[in-house]
């Protein structure tokens, strides 16, 4: 697989790997173990378990194959995550794929936490609610919306967000009786960040992003 701009690694297509057990633990587990949960994150979480997390990994932290997981939008930039799985220099990158260009934006990096930087809650919902059905990728919005949940930057969030998010998650087979939980904890860490700067250009307009880190890797 070939993305233009981004020229590491072995890059293969990571959605199969959306329905696997231990998926969702292993993406969005970190976002819980910032020091702003004050219970120990669990897989169960999830709906996954220790041993789930365990099988998976071995295919989603390959070093050999990088999973890609393609977030295609019909109308503006779409967005890719890839699992860089270089020895030495592990992590995760977020790319704005635009339309109309060349190259590949990255937006973001996670380094085992949260990044500092990334979208409003506007625009994770933009391209989540927004699959373009001619592109290969995920589809589905639940799936969509938690594939870029960790580039959530936005502490100024609707009251709608936490029950988007917790209906997100049992549609990805979390707990119906923990769901709303564990919203509420991949969230927490959003009250200990500076407000999102309103003079901030979004980075979906393809214009400069100020106070953003941005460019290509």
């Amino acid at each position: 697989m070939l993305i233009k701009g981004y020229l590491d690694g072995p890059l293969v297509a990571g959605e199969s790997l959306l329905d696997r057990p231990g998926f969702w633990s292993s993406h969005l587990l970190a976002m819980c173990g910032d020091g702003a949960c004050a219970e120990r994150p669990v897989p169960e979480w999830f709906g996954d378990d220790g041993a789930d997390v365990d099988a998976l990994s071995e295919v989603l932290f390959d070093p050999e194959r990088w999973p890609v997981f393609r977030v295609p939008a019909e109308d503006g930039p779409g967005a890719v995550v890839i699992y860089r799985n270089l020895v030495g220099d592990y992590g995760t990158d977020y790319l704005l794929i635009h339309p109309d260009s060349s190259r590949a934006q990255r937006l973001a990096g996670r380094e085992r936490a949260v990044p500092a930087i990334g979208l409003t809650w506007h625009e994770l919902v933009r391209i989540a609610d927004n699959p373009s059905a001619g592109a290969e990728g995920a589809q589905h919005k639940a799936v969509r919306l938690l594939l870029l949940l960790p580039l959530l930057a936005d502490a100024d969030l609707p009251e709608a967000a936490r029950e988007r998010i917790t209906v997100a998650l049992t549609a990805t087979c979390a707990p119906q009786d923990t769901a709303a939980t564990t919203a509420e904890h991949l969230l927490a860490h959003l009250e200990r960040r500076p407000r999102h700067d309103p003079t901030w250009e979004s980075p979906l307009s393809g214009g400069p992003t100020t106070g953003r880190r941005s460019g290509t890797p």
